[in-house]
């Protein structure tokens, strides 16, 4: 059963939301498609330097995307 987080809105070309949750080390991200995906085993700082970025599309893609086990959430 996926659960789903609820997500803070971000100011992105690429992302829309995120949520995370910290004892469970998932990421939640919606992109501007309207796809949700989850992340699994996201440690808080990531989550945490993904939020205070400047540039959060540039910061997922390099940081995020290529680094984390990931499924969609069907929606």
């Amino acid at each position: 059963m996926v659960v789903i987080l609820e997500r803070l809105s971000v100011t992105s070309r690429i992302l829309r939301s995120v949520g995370y949750d910290e004892e469970k080390k998932i990421m939640e991200i919606e992109f501007t498609s309207g796809l949700v995906y989850q992340f699994l085993g996201v440690p808080p700082k990531i989550y945490a330097d993904l939020m205070h970025s400047p540039e959060i599309g540039k910061y997922f893609s390099e940081k995020i995307r290529p680094k984390f086990q990931t499924k969609q959430v069907i929606s």
